[in-house]
């Protein structure tokens, strides 16, 4: 009896597989834009499309106001930075873990999170300033993760309880209890902190803090240059959407998945990648008004509050099982 020929798959098949490669890809993307995010502002330099735009270098706008536009600017621009290097992580551990395993949560973790963020792309419409490099790079990484999450979606059929209100939990370690849920606050919390920061990118862009640092009005700043403050809006919005994103992952990671040290290995990368940079680019660029860093060094300590209580958790729940 002749033997049953073997699958010839098309190239396409052998590269994308299960969809797991693109999304990986998505997410070692998301983390290379923010560190070149932040590399670009420790650099002191704007894009080439930035000075297209504006019709003026970094050094050239440096002139005015002592530099603190620049570097107003450019502490949104690491603060964003620092989220997109949190949504990665997260991401590729989504991927790299329960995605992997085949569970439904992970795959709607993807879709929450990157839908939002591709969308809040088109906060520019509030703004008037449509980022080119930003346009191309998101239209060539949409494809990327659509096919990704099509392909995967088959992968993730595995149903789960949430881990918070699992049989589980309710016997865990109370630390481990207590952390997840300091976690879980915090994720609300961005979400909150990034939807207002995204509104306020698309409408009046200041607040008075911001102002106060810059050392300008809102007029004098459009008569230095008409486009200025669309492009510092499009910072602002940007970093918005980005907060949302990584609020979101947060959330449902923390709701759904069960302690392991590779889930509170990624959450504390993510954590430190995305408050470091929000709040130490503040004293990097002297903007250190502290009712502006209030809510930063809030939502900092509750995560690090949650990541420290969830650890020694953790190993009293393996050590549980081991026994």
């Amino acid at each position: 009896m002749a033997s049953k020929p073997k699958p010839d798959p098309n190239l396409f098949s052998l590269l994308v597989e299960d969809g797991l490669p693109l999304l990986t890809l998505t997410g070692v993307a998301l983390f290379l834009s923010g560190i070149f995010a932040i590399f670009l502002a420790a650099r002191r330099e704007f894009l080439p499309h930035d000075i297209g735009f504006l019709g003026m270098s970094a050094d050239e706008l440096c002139r005015f106001a002592e530099c603190r536009i620049v570097r107003f600017m450019f502490h949104d621009r690491v603060a964003f930075g620092g989220t997109l290097i949190a949504v990665a992580v997260l991401c590729l551990w989504l991927a790299a873990l329960p995605l992997r395993d085949g569970y439904r949560w992970a795959w709607f973790a993807f879709t929450v999170s990157g839908s939002t963020g591709f969308l809040s792309f088109l906060a520019y419409l509030g703004y008037g300033y449509l980022d080119s490099w930003h346009g191309v790079a998101t239209l060539a990484l949409l494809p990327c993760f659509v096919v990704g999450q099509v392909r995967s979606f088959s992968r993730a059929s595995r149903l789960a309880t949430p881990w918070i209100r699992s049989p589980q939990a309710a016997i865990a370690p109370i630390q481990l209890r207590h952390g997840r849920s300091r976690i879980l606050a915090t994720g609300v919390g961005m979400i909150m902190a990034g939807v207002a920061i995204l509104i306020i990118g698309m409408t009046r862009v200041f607040v008075p803090e911001d102002l106060a640092f810059i050392g300008l009005t809102r007029d004098v700043l459009q008569g230095i240059n008409q486009r200025l403050i669309p492009l510092i809006a499009h910072d602002r919005a940007g970093f918005g959407g980005g907060l949302i994103s990584s609020g979101l992952l947060v959330i449902i990671c923390a709701w759904y998945a069960p302690p392991s040290r590779s889930y509170w290995q990624a959450t504390a990368i993510a954590g430190i990648a995305g408050f470091g940079c929000a709040i130490a680019v503040h004293f990097v660029e002297g903007y250190t008004d502290s009712f502006h860093l209030a809510p930063a060094f809030a939502g900092a300590l509750l995560f690090a509050f949650g990541s420290v209580l969830e650890f020694p958790g953790l190993r009293e729940l393996a050590a549980r099982q081991i026994s």
